[in-house]
């Protein structure tokens, strides 16, 4: 009997040491442990881009956050993709064109983690002209940025058939803002926030088209997508858990747009991703700012990438990037 009962309790023994396995393994995978030592270094562009940044910045100086962040802003986007390929920063905030062409000539070597901007662009005027849709363009010059805000508007001239003479005299949007706040020119596309100042300093112009908006009509709806968050892929493979609690917190960080726009505001120019709280609360409500990932996050971007290879494969890295552009965490 007693011996009998020494076996008994081994068994049960072993069995509790096998559930107790079991259960530790489920809690591990359910809340993975995350090393609060490893440095985790952003980067950021300033302006519309880097909006969704500021919270997370703010929550890092107020020591609220889990991971050992590191932020810089930077002004230059050649400077952003320079730091990834050289390992000098593991995740940054880029526009979508720049990040598919990094994934092509680095053949591979940063993915997609979240899109963080949808249309940007606005087709503004100086009141001397009406403008009520693309058909009202034919025939007529039009200043607009180099690079992309130049391959969207002439992709949508071509998708209303109309024939408008593409003027890129203010190649930088700086240069295109002070312009078009000079009365130098007429009419003009600029992004936000500089629609709101140029705004506030010239009170006769006039936002006439919002090119999201136009967009929407001719291609897939919500498929406009200007701005995202990419991680290096080796970072993303060796540390799957601190990237998915970075991504939580840049979740909350892009929420604070909507649910408290001063607050949101007064964190942008805190973090000199803006030089001015004022103006970029009055500009947030029109910066389109998302928190896309995962299979949408692919949906979307792969149709504006299309879309941009077929106007201009040059601006995406000469070819759409294969599925492995896209880190969509399981």
């Amino acid at each position: 009997m007693k011996k009998n009962l020494i076996h008994l309790l081994s068994a049960l023994l072993v069995l509790c040491v096998v559930l107790n396995a079991f259960g530790m393994q489920a809690f591990a995978e359910e809340a993975p442990v995350i090393d609060t030592e490893l440095p985790v270094r952003v980067v950021t562009l300033n302006g519309t881009t880097g909006f969704g940044m500021a919270g997370l910045i703010a929550a890092h100086e107020a020591s609220s956050t889990g991971l050992n962040y590191s932020f810089t802003v930077d002004t230059d986007a050649s400077n952003v993709t320079a730091a990834l390929v050289n390992g000098d920063c593991d995740i940054a905030a880029l526009p979508t064109n720049a990040a598919s062409a990094l994934y092509n000539k680095t053949e591979g070597k940063v993915q997609v983690l979240a899109l963080n901007t949808r249309g940007v662009l606005y087709l503004v005027t100086d009141g001397s002209v009406d403008i009520a849709s693309f058909a009202d363009l034919d025939g007529m010059t039009v200043y607009v940025p180099a690079q992309n805000p130049t391959f969207i508007f002439s992709y949508l001239c071509k998708a209303n058939g109309v024939d408008v003479t593409v003027d890129n005299s203010y190649a930088q949007p700086a240069e295109l803002n002070t312009a078009v706040t000079a009365g130098e020119v007429s009419v003009a596309v600029l992004p936000e926030p500089m629609v709101t100042v140029a705004r506030s300093q010239n009170k006769d112009l006039k936002v006439a088209l919002d090119l999201t908006e136009e967009w929407d009509k001719v291609s897939e709806p919500g498929s406009l997508v200007q701005g995202c968050v990419v991680v290096r892929t080796d970072f993303a493979a060796e540390h799957p858990a601190e990237v998915a609690a970075f991504l939580a917190d840049y979740e909350a960080s892009a929420a604070l747009l909507t649910e408290d726009t001063a607050a949101a505001a007064k964190a942008i120019e805190e973090a000199g991703i803006f030089a001015k709280a004022a103006v970029a609360e009055k500009a947030i409500p029109n910066c389109n700012v998302c928190f896309v990932t995962g299979e949408e996050m692919q949906e979307q971007l792969s149709a504006f990438l299309g879309i941009m290879f077929e106007a201009a494969p040059q601006s995406i890295g000469g070819k759409i990037p294969a599925d492995d552009f896209y880190c969509i965490l399981k």
